[in-house]
């Protein structure tokens, strides 16, 4: 009997344990390529833009509250590090069929209302999403590129700890990553949880 709990509590350990494993890639990882289409039909990859040093890769949408309050904030990220060689990039991951808000009609109208000066691309078979491991809207992976071309991940997350009001965060992780990249240094917080909307998945 002694031996039976011993084995049952082993099994739970083991278990729990594996189940607080995070799917998808993780920071030190490196970033997996994809062939996604941008809302003005042309097809966008990571190495597009052979100028960039890394990206601020975004999956966000058109509908979620959160990242309606975040538009500015990603736009004033693209315009502060593009030119530095950290462009952003913005996916969608929302399946159109449970979020007609997010198709790609919709999207085009929204880049356009919004003025993105960074390409905003389409995860139609969600898979870009999965092998990543987004879950929510917006959700931050910061890019750095490697001595051999790849990209590896350095930050997964939330852009800054208050999403109501821009001006009283009083951390700015992905700002915080990038200046310290940048700079030549270590990023000093690496994951965050990202707050927003689940992502709609689709059958």
């Amino acid at each position: 009997m002694q031996f039976l709990k011993t084995v049952v509590l082993a099994l739970t350990l083991v278990f729990a344990t594996t189940g607080e494993r995070m799917e998808g890639l993780q920071v030190g990882d490196k970033a997996v390529d994809f062939n996604l289409k941008n809302v003005d039909g042309k097809m966008i990859s990571l190495k597009t833009n052979k100028n960039a040093k890394g990206y601020i890769l975004v999956f966000t949408c058109n509908t979620c509250p959160y990242s309606v309050m975040y538009e500015d904030r990603i736009i004033a990220l693209h315009k502060k590090y593009a030119e530095q060689g950290y462009p952003v990039l913005a996916i969608q991951p929302n399946d159109p069929q449970k979020s007609p808000g997010d198709s790609f009609e919709n999207m085009q109208v929204r880049a356009k209302q919004k003025g993105f000066p960074f390409p905003y691309v389409m995860d139609e078979t969600q898979e870009v999403t999965k092998t990543y491991g987004a879950t929510n809207t917006p959700h931050v992976y910061v890019l750095n590129k490697t001595t051999g071309g790849d990209f590896k991940i350095e930050y997964i997350g939330a852009i800054d700890n208050n999403s109501r009001n821009a001006e009283a965060a009083s951390k700015r992780y992905v700002e915080e990553a990038l200046d310290n990249l940048i700079g030549g240094g270590d990023v000093p917080i690496t994951t965050t949880k990202a707050i927003g909307c689940t992502i709609k998945w689709g059958e």
